[in-house]
């Protein structure tokens, strides 16, 4: 439950950001949870494969630290993009 918590918190921060950049912010959210689902599952499989499945609790911090690596590789991809700004001087020359 508080995985999914934070999932829903991380989701928002990355649409405020993509909505900063001037880019669809539902694109970006359904990327997020698309990359969190998909590296948590890799996760666990690794997880699974280094200390097996007695060890449950180092299984699920595995997951769960590529999950949020995922994360911090969405918001460094989409901090790649330029800042949308409303001013720019080229598009408003000649304009009063």
């Amino acid at each position: 439950m508080l995985e999914i918590i934070a999932l829903i918190f991380l989701t928002r921060e990355i649409g405020k950001l993509a909505a900063k950049k001037g880019l669809k912010p539902i694109t970006w959210k359904i990327y997020t949870v698309i990359a969190w689902i998909f590296s948590e599952i890799i996760g666990l499989v690794i997880g699974i494969m280094l200390f097996g499945m007695d060890n449950i609790v180092s299984v699920v911090l595995v997951g769960i630290t590529f999950a949020i690596t995922s994360y911090f590789i969405i918001k460094a991809q989409l901090n790649k993009f330029p800042d949308h700004t409303f001013d720019d001087d080229i598009n408003n020359f000649g304009h009063f």
